[in-house]
């Protein structure tokens, strides 16, 4: 036997050689930036694979979507019970969350033991177990008579359909219940609470544990969008946004992705950072070549037995893992804001490290740590109350919305609506009393190519105005080239003295003839002039009133040619041949038909919107003649205006419609044009806002503000494939700094049934059009051409394609084909008086 002091000698030399070899295999553990940055490079593609549809199936790294759609916005409240299962133990909680300000969440729990036998028997005795254990506790508690909503943490490995359906794929954790794999877990509880009979629940929500801390820290502070678990195993789930995820459709708003990172690597991808000892622990455990990352938080069980230096440099190792895939969350999704985590409890300071090094790897990233406290039965709990307020939050902005949505039913009677007002306005007896009324333009040709000549076109119909010389020629190669300069008329001449308006225009002309070295020249002249106009011939309108900001003194009920040409005569420097005076649509109808000799409708579908279309000489009472076809301007902006679309107006119509200028006036247009749609999806965010349906309730002073929210956003937010940044960034502009993604995809949802709603009503107008000119010709299948003009149409991503659609539902005898004007009315003016020329001079074919 050694002498103490030699036993002594002996153990400090061995345990010297011990910790040398220990050292040399620790050395294997290092791992540099380089390495962590490679690391996290291939876990993005491995995540990215998971992602796609194609690649899924052979991606490690799953990437899972949850169903759950949102974190808590501390508006939660209720009662709510919550299932924690994932291992021999589990617990049954009762979670009462309080909102309105007050967020706060009281728990009462109790732990039950699942014993071995049914762990390992049939999946029937293991859920009648389970349900027995929840109907102690709501018998204990009280509440077996409510049917509380519940949230299920079921932490095994499941692929999920919905988010109350989840399929069990292979059971862990010693559990082999048979009958239950390949089988939905909620259905199995459901069942099982059926057959004892004696209480009810409503299952919402089934997770995993990495969700419930997401949600449990969610509720805590609104920025944590990670769930990380570090523990036993190690997962991490986050907010992904739906258009990444391949294997979902649709594409707007976001949801959680359950990553099942612990098998990244189980393709070979870190087969170069393995060591012996890793592959040692690998061979001996249940699933060899499988949770590769798993495998490594279990590394640290042979050290155990060694007490000295060892552990700092294996929790670096382990901590360097999840670094990497961290420093992949950042890469992925650019900003991560909070990160919440279950410590690796045998290692105490590897939480400090994996903080300090995540930070030194992203630092433009403001990573913040949050320890989940209460496990992830709360979790359940809070995705269950999520749940709870999105469905009842879901059914009131849809029963508010659906006051928005139009049957065909509805569009259907819209059209016959409009068919009968327009024989009321074409009618001599019942004119005065329509609301759209059909005004003859004394345009009675379109172009049929011969037309000939310079012509000199004047465009009015805002604060700005054009002056165009355009020169139409005919034969082999008929075109029209145009040359033109836009002026701008200043406020207070707006607002002025009809001579100071006039006089100005004049000016402006006079300028434009110096400028084409034309001075002194006399050329035919078409007036394009939107405003709403009385004519009685086709040189002449009778002003019926101002529009548009103008409020010219002593212009309405005027002929406005009258009040050109004067201003022309006080001039004394040129004289001018007024031929045709015109509104906008109908200038876009013959700027369409030169190019297309099927166009007979003008539609304009912009700040405002109107329609014209040749129409029957001998259906036009309020012009003698029988023969042949004039373009009635029908003014349809004021359908509805006797009240004929009260059936169809919401709330949301009556206030635009208040706090217009013209109070009950052009109804059809507040309902349709780019100047009120904006006010109409306002008024809808206002409303909801102060139900607590969005922006969490509060309100920004900018949005209160009218006009603020323009026409222009919804073309704007839109767009297909828009990434809901952008449409925050349009919130933002509005003051509202805080709006989440979720608030941006019910915004986008608003925008989306208004513009819908606009375009339907303006199909369905068309389709009335369209099918009175086929029934007036007597024809079993009409085919017409619409030129079109207008930004809202133009700019829209869906107005065209739905408004065609409600068209061709609506008229199917009728195959209608639309051509955008590229020109302008200015430009259909100088047709106008070109065919006006041709027929004068006998060449009317």
């Amino acid at each position: 036997m050694l002498a103490p002091s030699l036993l002594a000698n002996y153990c400090s030399e061995l345990h010297d050689d011990q910790a040398h070899k220990v050292d040399q295999h620790l050395q294997h553990f290092q791992l540099s930036d380089e390495v962590l940055v490679d690391v996290a490079l291939k876990f993005r593609q491995e995540m990215d694979r998971g992602l796609c549809r194609d690649t899924n199936p052979t991606a490690a790294v799953k990437m899972l979507p949850t169903f759950v759609r949102s974190t808590p916005d501390g508006t939660e409240q209720g009662e709510f019970l919550a299932l924690d299962l994932g291992g021999s133990n589990f617990r049954v909680l009762l979670v009462k969350v309080k909102g309105n300000g007050e967020q706060k969440v009281e728990m009462e729990n109790q732990i039950y033991e699942i014993p071995e036998q049914i762990m390992r028997g049939n999946g029937t005795e293991l859920f009648d177990h389970i349900v027995d254990c929840l109907a102690n506790f709501v018998e204990k508690m009280g509440i077996k008579e409510k049917k509380l909503p519940l949230g299920f943490t079921f932490s095994f490995p499941c692929q999920q359909t919905k988010l109350d359906e989840s399929v069990l794929l292979s059971w862990t954790k010693s559990f082999h219940a048979s009958g239950v794999e390949g089988k939905d877990v909620v259905g199995l509880l459901r069942k099982a609470i059926k057959k004892r009979g004696d209480f009810d629940i409503d299952i919402l929500a089934v997770i995993n544990d990495t969700v419930g801390t997401m949600m449990t820290c969610g509720y805590d502070d609104q920025h944590c969008e990670i769930g990380l678990i570090v523990g036993t195993g190690t997962n991490a789930c986050y907010m992904e946004q739906m258009r990444n995820i391949e294997l979902l459709d649709g594409d707007e708003g976001r949801m959680c992705v359950n990553t099942e990172w612990g098998a990244f690597g189980d393709d070979g991808a870190l087969e170069h950072l393995r060591t012996d000892i890793d592959r040692e622990i690998d061979a001996g455990s249940l699933n060899p070549g499988k949770q590769l990352i798993w495998c490594a938080s279990r590394l640290h069980l042979p050290f155990r037995s060694i007490n000295f230096r060892c552990n700092p440099s294996h929790r670096k190792f382990l901590s360097d893992f999840h670094i990497a895939c961290v420093f992949a969350f950042w890469i992925k999704t650019e900003k991560v804001q909070l990160i919440f985590t279950k410590h690796l409890s045998p290692f105490p300071r590897f939480s400090r490290r994996l903080h300090k090094m995540v930070r030194r790897l992203v630092p433009d990233c403001d990573v913040r740590f949050l320890q989940s406290q209460v496990g992830s039965g709360k979790g359940a709990a809070m995705v269950t109350a999520v749940a709870y307020r999105l469905a009842a939050q879901h059914a009131e902005r849809q029963r508010i919305l659906d006051t928005l949505r139009l049957s065909r039913a509805q569009l259907l009677e819209v059209k016959n609506r409009m068919s009968e007002e327009m024989v009321r306005g074409l009618t001599k007896q019942t004119h005065e009393q329509a609301s759209v009324k059909m005004l003859p333009t004394y345009v009675r040709s379109t172009p049929d190519g011969t037309e000939h000549g310079d012509y000199l076109a004047l465009d009015l119909g805002g604060s700005s105005f054009r002056v165009l010389l355009v020169k139409v020629r005919s034969g082999k190669r008929c075109n029209v080239d145009m040359h033109h300069k836009i002026y701008s008329i200043p406020q207070e001449t707006m607002q002025g003295t009809g001579e100071e308006l006039f006089n100005h225009i004049v000016d402006c002309i006079a300028d434009f003839l110096e400028y084409m070295g034309m001075k002194g020249a006399s050329l035919p002249l078409g007036f394009t002039f939107s405003f709403p106009c009385d004519q009685s011939r086709l040189d002449q309108g009778i002003l019926l009133k101002w529009t548009k900001g103008f409020k010219a003194s002593g212009c309405e009920g005027q002929d406005v040619v009258t009040l050109l040409k004067d201003a022309v005569r006080r001039r004394q420097e040129f004289d001018l041949n007024f031929v045709a005076v015109v509104n906008d649509t109908v200038g876009t109808m013959m700027t369409c038909g030169y190019e297309d000799p099927k166009c007979e409708v003008g539609l304009i579908v912009g700040t405002g919107t109107n329609v014209c279309y040749m129409e029957e000489m001998q259906n036009i009472e309020l012009v003698e003649g029988e023969d042949g076809r004039m373009c009635v301007n029908i003014e349809w902006g004021a359908f509805g205006d006797s009240g004929e679309l009260d059936d169809y107006c919401t709330q949301f119509d009556h206030t635009v419609d208040e706090c217009s200028n013209n109070p009950g006036k052009q109804r059809y247009e507040k309902m349709i044009s780019g100047m009120y749609l904006g006010e109409i999806v306002r008024n809808v965010l206002i409303d909801f806002t102060a139900k607590g349906l969005l922006f969490r309730g509060k309100l920004s002073p900018r949005l209160k503000t009218r006009g603020i929210f323009e026409t222009k956003f919804l073309s704007q937010i839109e767009k297909d494939r828009l990434a809901m940044r952008q449409v925050r960034s349009i919130l933002q502009h509005l003051g509202l700094t805080k709006s989440t993604c979720e608030d941006s995809v019910l915004v986008k949802e608003v925008c989306s049934v208004v513009a819908r709603r606009a375009a339907q009503l303006c199909g369905a107008g068309l389709a009335a059009v369209v099918e009175k000119m086929r029934q007036n010709r007597n024809l079993n299948q009409l085919s017409v051409t619409v030129g079109v003009d207008g930004t809202l149409y133009k700019t829209h991503p869906h107005f065209a394609s739905i408004m065609q659609e409600t068209l061709q539902d609506l008229a199917p005898q009728c195959q209608v084909t639309f051509h955008k004007s590229e020109d302008g009315s200015g430009k259909g003016a100088a047709l106008i008086t070109a065919v006006a020329c041709r027929v004068k001079s006998g060449g009317q074919h």
